[in-house]
Order: C-alpha cells, then sequence, then structure tokens
C-alpha cells in the first residue's frame, strides 16, 4: 500500500494553517518528498509522520516557495540521527543550488546522492519506484512527475511446474528474487503470470496545461495539480505567469482519464477553494480541493 500526504497546499507565500507546496508518499518504511516549501518539516510533524525515513526528494523547480524548506529539513535529519544517504532528483542546476543551501547546513551525517534530469521525459527506478519525470511549461524549467509501484503477477504453480522449477525456490522468486542452481538460472517470470495493474500517483505544479501532463498522468489512481486561481477571470493572468485554473486542472483530468484529482499550490487571494468546487466537479466530478495534511492510502486492486 501507499501512502500519500498532500503536507502543503500554498503557492508564493504560506498563509496561516496553508504551509508552501509539498508531497510526501510512503512505502514499504520508505518516504519520498515531492517539493519541500517553508513549513515541510512541522507539516511532516503535524501530520505525525517522520523525516527520518525520507530517502528520496524530488524537485519540480526551483522557486522559493517549492525549495526554501530544505536546509532546515535536512538539518532536523540529521539530527533525527539520519545516517544513510538521500537521493535528490531535480532539474539542471541540482547540484548548485542545492549546494548554495546549504551554506546554512554544511555539515550533514550523510551523503546527499544528486540525479539531474536533462530530457524531456526520464525514468528513474529507485526503493520500490519508478519515477517518470516530464517537463511541463513553466516561466523556469519545470518537471512534472509520476510514481509508479509495480506489481507482479499472480503466481501460477502450473506454470512452475511446467517449467521444472524446483519448489523450494518458488518463495523466492514470487518476492523478485533470481536464483542460480546447478548451473541453472530461474527467474520471476518462469512462475509468475503477467504483471498486474500496480499504483499511480501524479503530482504536477506550476504549468500551463499541455499534452505532457495529459500522456503522463493517463490512468493514475491520484492526479495531485496546481489550481491557482479559482476564480472566473483569471484566464489571462494565469497565462501570463504560465499557471493553471481549476477548470484548466479538471479538463487534463478528464483527459487523462484519472481516477481522482487534488487541486494544490492555491494563490494568497484564494482564501476557500471550496467555494469554486461545484463548477470544477462539473467538469471532472472527481475533483477535490486539497487542503494540508490531506491523505489517502493506495491499495492494489484485489480483483487483480
Amino acid at each position: 500500500m501507499l501512502d500519500v500526504c498532500l503536507l502543503g497546499t500554498s503557492g508564493m507565500m504560506p498563509l496561516p494553517g496553508r504551509w508552501l507546496t509539498a508531497l510526501m508518499t510512503r512505502l514499504n518504511g520508505s518516504s519520498l518528498l515531492i517539493d519541500c516549501g517553508e513549513g515541510t518539516q512541522i507539516a511532516i510533524k503535524e501530520k505525525g509522520w517522520s523525516f527520518h525515513s525520507i530517502d528520496v526528494i524530488c524537485f519540480t523547480h526551483y522557486h522559493g516557495d517549492h525549495i526554501s524548506g530544505l536546509p532546515g529539513l535536512l538539518l532536523s535529519m540529521g539530527n533525527a540521527e539520519r545516517t544513510e544517504p538521500v537521493t535528490v532528483i531535480g532539474p539542471k542546476g541540482l547540484e548548485r543550488v542545492v549546494n548554495a543551501l546549504r551554506v546554512i547546513a554544511p555539515e550533514l551525517p550523510f551523503e546527499l546522492k544528486f540525479i539531474e534530469l536533462t530530457q524531456s521525459h526520464e525514468t528513474i527506478e529507485i526503493k520500490d519506484y519508478v519515477i517518470e519525470a516530464f517537463r511541463v511549461n513553466h516561466n523556469v524549467t519545470c518537471y512534472g512527475y509520476s510514481l509508479l509501484v509495480k506489481r507482479a503477477g499472480r503466481f501460477l504453480p502450473e506454470k512452475a511446474q511446467q517449467n521444472n522449477v524446483p519448489k523450494e525456490l518458488w518463495s523466492k522468486l514470487q518476492k523478485g528474487a533470481t536464483i542460480e542452481k546447478n548451473g541453472q538460472v530461474y527467474t520471476p517470470d518462469l512462475i509468475l503470470g503477467p504483471p498486474r495493474k500496480g499504483i499511480k500517483v501524479t503530482y504536477c505544479t506550476d504549468t500551463r496545461p499541455v499534452d505532457a501532463i495529459v500522456e503522463n498522468a493517463a490512468e493514475s489512481d491520484l492526479f495531485i495539480c496546481e489550481g491557482m486561481y479559482g476564480e472566473k477571470g483569471k484566464e489571462v493572468k494565469a497565462l501570463e505567469h504560465k499557471h493553471m485554473t481549476f477548470y484548466e486542472a479538471a479538463n487534463l483530468a478528464k483527459r487523462a482519464n484519472v481516477k481522482e484529482l487534488w487541486l494544490t499550490h492555491y494563490s494568497p487571494s484564494l482564501i476557500y477553494p471550496e467555494e469554486f468546487m461545484k463548477d470544477t466537479r462539473e467538469i471532472f466530478a472527481a475533483a477535490k480541493a486539497g487542503k494540508d495534511k490531506k491523505s489517502i492510502t493506495l491499495e492494489f486492486d484485489k480483483n487483480e
């Protein structure tokens, strides 16, 4: 199962009760963070989760409201006796930007490993995730992310027997191991059916609507997308600053055929997002106004 928490939903500046942009997921004892705006570590504490287990931090881009909370978070992780390496992923220039911020956090008890994105689409397999990073359209280089949790096929005893796989190897092969015995190599595909549908979460913020979002968010269990403006008449401002309205996000969700849409990254002037959800749901019925610490646990389809 995959735990998902929208830690902060504010764009540009934090507000009382609304921290800056951040998303956190938990899977098999490992945590992943996308963006780290001001107040992120407080939101993690308020949620009751731990930042000690954060193994991966992804950045959409390097505007302050998406990265300003990083130095304090790293210091807190160090004070929590974190010693394992942390992998940081983001657009080109990542190492330079992070090291500049680390002027106030120069000594950490763990290593930072950097993966800089340079292509329009990149795939990274880390921990139990497949991370799909895709470039979107903001006024600086910016990426969206899809997090995929794969699911192996069903165990088929008859297939294992047909392939003469020793029974004592079945359990390990079901867990994904490749085993060599008596000169023979045994792989999981010898005992498993075709891969089943996994879990997919797509996160996208600070962008105009582009086809790459639809393509990468397609069939997501959860699509978290910026909705900078809910008020009608903000379309020109959204276009000028390369952001999105609630209604543009809803159209993307509809086109991508996602199960559920959460809106986030609200303008500071947007005090009550729920006021604009009726019109948003007329476009995409499964749309919800995100709020700080809104959470969900996604599980594999029991019918698969």
